[in-house]
């Protein structure tokens, strides 16, 4: 598999986004602010997960929690994906429906999982809601409570992720208000109470991410708003944080694997 292409596609349902992905590039540690199902297509990849390492190859669905700090490598030449990202409001508000009167789980449990009826049932949705003029809200709307219904119901033997220590939240707190500020590791010691050495060390450990990537992960969440909504790629550049356009792109590119006038192209 040589080839490297990822394609935004224009999706029928709001606060969806649709992705299809071929490639061998290995995805550094990064966060989406949406939650992600997909299904592996072809081929095999290995990812850290807030669970944990795990493998996932072809047939297999693959979910990811906001904020929540993954990567992703090829196992082999490289693998195919398709995947779907909806707003958190959209997740939680399903999964307080499937409750039925009962708090609904706010993350989905599993990174990886492995059954065919749910990956069935994912390929159909993926299909309607990327059927432009032809897609049938209906439709989409009911496969797509049957399938979060799944992927939250899952049973296995999940583990829960760690709890973030209250020096290490005081610290992301500092960066999550303003990310646009430039923020220091002094500043991250006097919000923690903690050493530059150790809120740098805690910080890593608890969130996958040191402040510097957390940080630039921030604004290129604000970047991706900002595109989304139709500001200019220059100015949304600029209203993030970014020096200038390329600097945004590069990182773009690194952490979605898609450049932004791509990912614009699908909200023209």
């Amino acid at each position: 598999m040589a080839k490297n292409q990822f394609r935004m596609l224009r999706s029928a349902l709001s606060g969806v986004e649709a992705v299809a992905a071929e490639t061998h590039h290995s995805f550094g540690r990064h966060t989406h602010e949406q939650f992600g199902i997909g299904l592996m297509s072809a081929g095999a990849q290995s990812s850290l997960s807030g669970r944990g390492m795990v493998e996932a190859e072809a047939g297999d669905i693959i979910t990811v929690n906001p904020n929540e700090v993954h990567d992703g490598a090829p196992i082999g030449e490289g693998r195919s994906w398709r995947i779907l990202y909806f707003d958190p409001a959209i997740v939680t508000g399903l999964s307080q429906e499937i409750g039925e009167g009962e708090a609904g789980r706010s993350e989905i449990p599993h990174p990886v999982i492995r059954n065919a009826a749910i990956a069935a049932r994912f390929e159909t949705l993926f299909g309607a809601v990327t059927d432009g003029a032809a897609a049938d809200g209906p439709l989409c709307e009911e496969l797509l409570l049957q399938l979060v219904a799944d992927v939250m119901r899952e049973r296995g033997s999940a583990e829960e992720r760690p709890l973030v220590p209250a020096s290490i939240r005081a610290a992301r707190n500092l960066i999550d208000d303003d990310p646009l500020a430039a923020v220091s590791l002094a500043d991250l010691s006097k919000e923690s109470g903690l050493s530059r050495f150790q809120v740098l060390r805690g910080f890593a450990k608890a969130t996958g991410l040191t402040p510097h990537a957390y940080l630039v992960q921030a604004r290129i969440h604000i970047a991706r708003r900002l595109i989304a909504q139709g500001m200019p790629l220059a100015e949304a550049a600029f209203a993030s944080g970014f020096a200038d356009q390329s600097h945004m792109t590069r990182v773009f590119v690194r952490k979605y694997g898609l450049s932004p006038r791509l990912y614009a192209g699908a909200f023209l």
